[in-house]
């Protein structure tokens, strides 16, 4: 390897091999899927959290949204900043074992207060896991695969939500809320000592006679983030799709349960007598649920890369059309599956928004990577995930649970939360606007 001193804009001083790079993708994948696991298991988990400690809707969202986003969003930026120039594995390392910990807490709680202290504590930890994942992703990964590659990470949102929406369910049915945090929390901490050793840093094989190369500090980070019109467009874009997802799978499980019990009722006992289970409520619809984010969000994520990938090859502005025609065709389907009154059609209708509403994923993150320099990479992740989890995430779940304890004092809570979800649903219609207007300045402000 060569010992002269290298640019910021150098690729990374050791290459991995074919390999190498799969182990490095699957373990980022896996570490993705229980970030998603923790994060997302309260919502599985609500009602049965709302009856016990005596909660309003707008206190559910607060738990699932806000509490959790405001110290993700605010903390993903300096954490952000270390990385571009520290270990980036051991700072994953750390986070993962933070939020596990605090994971096994939210079990442990006692009231409202406790709940959303120990949720915070989990956006603590959960803060240093995505910006240096995509800074690693994108220096593991040849260019013309990088929507690919970040679509694969990616896929712990699905996969990640499948598996808290299912074990969830079913250990709450069987043991209880508290122990679903337990079971969920406590592996992280072995897969923090598993990834810190064994997870590669290209960093770590740099010679001793390579000079360091100071990267941006943080305000020429956002100068250079400024000066891109299409990242703006394309983090409103983004957020508004992150807003109607965060928002509906916060209260999927409460729409279900409160205007489908009969239908679920009936279609559990079917499949118990059929298959010699037994599914309470809440484990049959944590299932159902868990199997079409899982399933149909994985397969759209992972279709999302290589559609914009192929795309990018003819013009990059590819990159934000692909989530905007993705955006526009969620709507419809989207605003039927909440209103239809037989539960089987309301799954089979709401599989298709959740597949195409998985799409943004790889190409939205991409484009983010490929506006910027390397050494202001994992910055420009951060700074998208601000505005996508404090808008998405943050205002999401909480807007839909304050609109639908508002519906709720005339219309009875069953039909507040429909009709709060198919609110949110048209903001699909917003966010493809914003893309498109990325779009036309994209492939101008490309770096690499």
């Amino acid at each position: 390897m060569s010992t002269e001193t290298r640019s910021p804009d150098a690729a990374p001083a050791v290459p991995l091999s074919p390999g190498a790079r799969r182990y490095a993708l699957g373990m980022l994948l896996v570490i993705y899927i229980f970030n998603f696991l923790d994060r997302q298991i309260v919502n599985i988990l609500a009602e049965p959290i709302k009856i016990e400690l005596g909660l309003a809707d707008w206190q559910l969202g607060m738990l699932t949204g806000l509490a959790f986003a405001l110290f993700y969003t605010v903390l993903g930026i300096p954490i952000a900043r270390y990385a571009e120039k520290a270990d980036r594995v051991k700072i994953i390392s750390v986070a993962v074992a933070v939020w596990s910990a605090f994971t096994v807490m939210c079990g442990l709680a006692t009231n409202f207060i406790q709940l959303l202290l120990a949720r915070i504590g989990v956006g603590v930890g959960e803060a240093g896991c995505t910006p240096p994942a995509h800074s690693l992703i994108t220096d593991y990964t040849p260019k013309e695969q990088r929507a690919s590659a970040l679509a694969f990470y990616s896929m712990g949102i699905p996969l990640g939500s499948l598996a808290g929406m299912v074990l969830g369910g079913l250990i709450a049915d069987a043991y209880g809320w508290r122990v679903a945090f337990f079971v969920a929390g406590a592996p992280g901490i072995a897969l923090a000592i598993i990834t810190f050793l064994t997870l590669p840093e290209p960093r770590r094989g740099m010679t001793r006679k390579i000079e360091p190369v100071k990267g941006p500090n943080f305000s020429e980070a956002l100068t250079e983030l400024r000066s891109k019109k299409s990242f703006w467009w394309i983090s409103i874009g983004a957020a508004l799709s992150a807003m109607v997802g965060y928002g509906h799978i916060a209260f999927y499980g409460s729409f279900y349960l409160r205007n489908h019990g009969e239908g679920l009722a009936a279609l559990a006992e079917t499949v118990n007598q059929t298959l010699g289970l037994s599914f309470g409520p809440i484990g049959f619809v944590g299932t159902a649920l868990g199997l079409i984010i899982g399933i149909c969000g994985a397969a759209g994520t992972y279709l999302g890369g290589i559609l914009a990938d192929r795309a990018a090859r003819v013009n990059v502005a590819g990159y934000a059309t692909v989530p905007a025609y993705a955006a526009l065709i969620t709507v419809i389907p989207f605003i039927a599956s909440m209103l239809v009154g037989d539960v089987v059609l309301s799954f089979a209708l709401l599989a298709l928004p959740v597949f195409v509403g998985a799409i943004w994923y790889g190409p939205v993150f991409a484009s983010a990577q490929s506006l910027v320099h390397p050494r202001t990479r994992a910055t420009a992740a951060a700074v998208l995930l601000f505005v996508i989890n404090l808008v998405g995430l943050g205002l999401g779940p909480l807007l839909v649970g304050t609109f639908s304890d508002i519906y709720g004092q005339t219309m009875g809570a069953a039909e507040g939360i429909r009709w709060s979800m198919v609110t949110f649903g048209g903001v699909g219609g917003v966010a493809a606007i914003a893309f498109l207007l990325a779009a036309r300045t994209l492939r101008d402000e490309v770096v690499g």
